[in-house]
């Protein structure tokens, strides 16, 4: 039985989105049963006023130097396990997304509800809804890259992401990766024998932003697809 929660938000200069993204998660929260939720910001290296908003939207501020969103989401976690170190770790549920995506009203309970199932990871998909950044033709290019089977998917987000803090632990927890070290956890969570549930019922909706905060992240696969669909330049000939 779940007895806790924590929600890990990394930022560097995110002043701008996760006022909108903390709203959103406190809203999920409270559709949740009566149980202790830790809401942790940790600002990575900002210079914004990102740390202001996360205290006026509720949540607990860890400052790092790191400007690595696995150092971050690591320092997150053991922000979270330092509070719930009363607790076995099988009853805390840790979970984390990005400032830049807002997560529906039932996530976390979603996620509570499969720990309760006996899943030890939940893995869920995102979802774009404002291309107005981008080309015209990267929106269905990007619908049939990003490809899902019946109710399971391949893909790996840390701004859809969940497990229980016995799990994270026993997998290592976050490596220091400037990118994908969501997909190194979710790999680790694999090797060491943890129960993964990849659905597509639970999806987040992110930003489609050109300035992509992590190296080869999602922003970075964006912008790769609309180079794909952007029309060739013309050149003319000089006289």
């Amino acid at each position: 039985m779940i007895k806790a929660a924590g929600v890990v938000i990394p930022a560097h200069n995110e002043e701008d989105l996760l006022p909108s993204c903390l709203a959103a998660i406190r809203q999920a929260i409270r559709m949740l049963p009566p149980i202790p939720v830790h809401l942790v910001v940790v600002a990575d290296a900002c210079t914004d006023r990102t740390a202001d908003y996360a205290q006026r939207g509720g949540a607990g501020v860890l400052p790092i130097h790191a400007r690595c969103v696995g150092a971050a989401r690591r320092a997150g976690m053991r922000e979270v396990l330092s509070r719930t170190r009363h607790l076995d770790p099988g009853a805390v549920w840790l979970a984390t997304t990005d400032a830049d995506t807002l997560v529906p009203p039932g996530w976390l309970g979603q996620h509570l509800r499969h720990a309760a199932a006996g899943w030890d990871a939940v893995v869920g998909t995102v979802a774009v809804t404002d291309w107005s950044e981008h080309p015209p033709g990267l929106p269905p290019l990007f619908h049939q890259q990003y490809r899902t089977g019946r109710g399971t998917h391949p893909h790996v987000h840390g701004a859809n992401l969940g497990f229980s803090a016995s799990a994270y632990l026993a997998a290592g927890g976050f490596q220091l990766r400037r990118t994908a070290e969501d997909c190194a956890l979710v790999e680790a969570l694999s090797v060491t024998g943890h129960r993964i549930l990849r659905t597509t019922e639970i999806s987040v909706q992110t930003s489609a932003r050109h300035h992509a905060r992590a190296p080869r992240g999602f922003g970075h696969l964006l912008s790769t697809l609309a180079v794909a669909v952007s029309p060739a330049p013309i050149f003319t000939a000089s006289r």
